[in-house]
């Protein structure tokens, strides 16, 4: 499991490092860094908290993602998960905030 850090986007907020159940998040310089990319489980809470999609979860090949970034926006009542091809190409999931527990 991985996650790739946009350092252009990110402004140091610290809510990954907050939110990251396996402490793998440090903010240095300004912008986040993960400790260890290899120890990350996987569970996209940093993806979901960046307020900036400074985040995304990077999805290798054994995991059908050919290199796929996957990253999340939010709004009041929604979050759109957005996976992007290696080519650029997007997919959107929309699910609603009220009903993310269903699934």
């Amino acid at each position: 499991m991985s996650v790739f850090i946009k350092k252009d986007k990110c402004i140091g907020c610290k809510k990954c490092v907050e939110v990251c159940p396996g402490n793998l998040f440090v903010v240095r310089g300004k912008k986040a860094e993960i400790r260890d990319e290899r120890d990350c489980w996987g569970c996209t809470a940093c993806v979901k908290e960046c307020p900036q999609n400074a985040i995304s979860y990077y999805l290798a090949a054994d995991l059908g993602g050919g290199g796929s970034l996957l990253y999340a926006t939010e709004d009041e009542t929604s979050i759109n998960w957005v996976l992007q091809s290696p080519e650029g190409k997007e997919t959107t999931v929309t699910v609603n905030k009220n009903q993310s527990n269903e699934y």
